[in-house]
């Protein structure tokens, strides 16, 4: 297998995006995580530009990272300065770390509008910076910035100032698609003319995703000879984000036989892509490839008979290789192998021609037409899978409730109360109880009412609350404020999370009916696991 060296500049071009903000905390936890993950480089930050970047590379000393080596981040000096006299190189020595990218100026544009200097005195700043630092770091790279928009401009400058890099000192150059412009046929091109302007040289890619090319650019850099690729977690970076890290690897890996991490640390990416994503404070993004949530999801009824039968026919990789898993979908567009693949997952082995199957999918395909989301619900459905079995105990009903809002003063916040009437076994519960908002003193309400009965209850808490808007109604008319709304609900205990749904035209309703799912989703599962434990403890007897 040839070898491919990973730089990851999620703490440096990755934190440029413009939602995303790192701690020096944030950033040292990240690059732990990613010395796990198997990178070769992890680039800390520009110590020159932040005290945040000149914490982390301090802090960090404090860890033994077990593969990956941080790199410093920097200029080539200004025009009017020596290398010696440059605070920007000084505290990249201060920085005290192996290894060194300075990135300069290829394309003539940027040499005669940003630097206001001339081509032979930018040859003269990335010759002398690079020649400064090369006997004071054990390795030492260039990113020629704009190298294929000067390429295009001025070849003869843009490669004049790739031979001065290399004769400064560096290891490699790192050609830079830096507007992110440049198309997989220029790029192929480009980098064959490179190489036969200058022989054995080594080289490696760069590139931004502003024409959503940034991973094929990169993958035709290595099939052309790059020994290095550059790029981000997620695809985090300014603009429209870096090459994404999480989508190379598995193709350098696994389509293209190149190893570029450790094979066993292969199956780590799915997590790593979310650990980046809570530290960012962003959403995980679903439909991302072989780390998405839904990068192995099936939700038509063919396709989930094909998969059920063999994965491959629409699984370009097994999923597990990358750490993510196979999900079957419930929906108005599933048949009876989506349904016949979740209850053997429920432990139901059931047949194609039961009436149950039958039963279930039509009142799957009526409940989602009127707006209930299955495949985001998995636990509503579990409860209706069960409930249609005739599996599932009825804990509690509710028999009424009453939600009221009051605002006594323009300065004061409004007040919620919430009262139910709920019936378990035979007793009646009357409790009432505030909140904040309508939902919460609805949740608080049914809580005092049922823990009494099923203490269990005070372990769950609410981890997330969507509400979406069904703005147009089966006339095809725009509803206003008169619109279904879908709620879900992602609740918690020590153990595990879940999801589940409500859907009315009146909020307060459909959070009742999310909340109440919620709540015997937890009763039901706990009982389960009693029963788990039981069967084993009679089979060890």
């Amino acid at each position: 297998m040839t070898n491919i060296k990973i730089y990851d500049t999620t703490l440096r071009d990755g934190s440029q995006a413009e939602d995303v903000h790192f701690s020096t905390e944030d950033k040292v936890r990240i690059a732990c995580r990613l010395d796990e993950l198997g990178v070769h480089y992890i680039e800390g930050g520009w110590p020159a530009s932040n005290p945040t970047d000149q914490k982390f590379f301090q802090e960090i000393k404090n860890y033994a990272l077990k593969r990956a080596r941080i790199a410093a981040f920097g200029s080539t000096h200004p025009a009017k300065k020596t290398p010696e006299s440059d605070p920007n190189l000084q505290s990249i020595i201060n920085a005290q770390t192996d290894v060194v990218t300075i990135f300069g100026k290829t394309w003539d544009v940027h040499v005669h509008d940003a630097l206001r200097t001339t081509l032979e005195r930018n040859l003269e700043l990335i010759y002398n910076s690079l020649a400064y630092l090369r006997p004071k770091v054990k390795e030492l790279f260039f990113d020629a910035e704009h190298f294929f928009d000067g390429f295009k401009t001025n070849k003869d400058f843009a490669l004049a100032c790739l031979k001065k890099a290399i004769e400064g000192g560096a290891e490699a150059v790192i050609l830079c698609d830096t507007n992110g412009g440049t198309t997989p046929m220029e790029l192929m091109e480009i980098i064959k003319e490179v190489k036969a302007g200058i022989k054995d040289i080594p080289f490696g890619i760069h590139t931004h995703n502003d024409s959503e090319l940034a991973v094929a650019n990169t993958l035709i850099a290595v099939d052309l000879g790059a020994v290095q690729v550059q790029g981000t977690i997620n695809g985090y970076g300014e603009r429209c984000g870096n090459a994404n890290l999480c989508s190379i690897i598995p193709c350098l890996q696994l389509k293209m036989g190149i190893e570029c991490i450790p094979e066993k640390n292969l199956s780590l990416l799915t997590s790593t892509a979310h650990y980046v994503a809570e530290i960012a404070n962003l959403g995980a993004f679903h439909r991302q490839p072989f780390v998405g949530r839904s990068a192995f999801a099936h939700k038509g009824g063919i396709h989930v008979s094909a998969v059920r039968r063999n994965a491959r026919t629409y699984e370009h990789i097994v999923p597990e290789l990358v750490g993510n898993k196979q999900r079957i979908l419930l929906s108005d567009l599933a048949g009876q192998s989506n349904i016949l693949f979740k209850a053997k997952r429920y432990g139901f082995h059931l047949d194609k021609d039961d009436p149950f199957v039958l039963d279930l999918l039509s009142k799957l395909k009526n409940l989602e037409s009127q707006g209930y989301e299955y495949s985001a619900a998995e636990a509503s459905f579990e409860l209706l899978l069960n409930r249609t079995l005739g599996r599932a105990r009825k804990y509690f009903s509710l028999d009424s409730y009453r939600v009221l809002e009051s605002k006594r003063g323009l300065e004061e916040e409004p007040l919620s109360e919430a009262t139910v009437i709920v019936r378990v076994g035979g007793i009646l519960e009357h409790t009432a109880a505030s909140g904040k908002g309508p939902v919460n003193a609805l949740d608080n309400s049914l809580r005092k009412a049922l823990e009494k009965f099923y203490p269990a209850l005070s372990e769950m808490h609410l981890v997330d609350f969507k509400v979406r808007v069904f703005s147009v109604n089966n006339t095809g008319n725009f509803s206003g404020t008169a619109s279904k709304v879908r709620v879900l609900i992602e609740s918690a205990d020590r153990t595990s999370q879940w999801v589940t749904v409500g859907v009315s035209f009146n909020i307060i309703e459909a959070s009742r009916q999310a909340l109440e799912d919620s709540l015997n989703y937890k009763l039901f599962k706990d009982d389960q696991e009693k029963l788990t434990r039981a069967i084993k403890e009679a089979e060890k007897g």
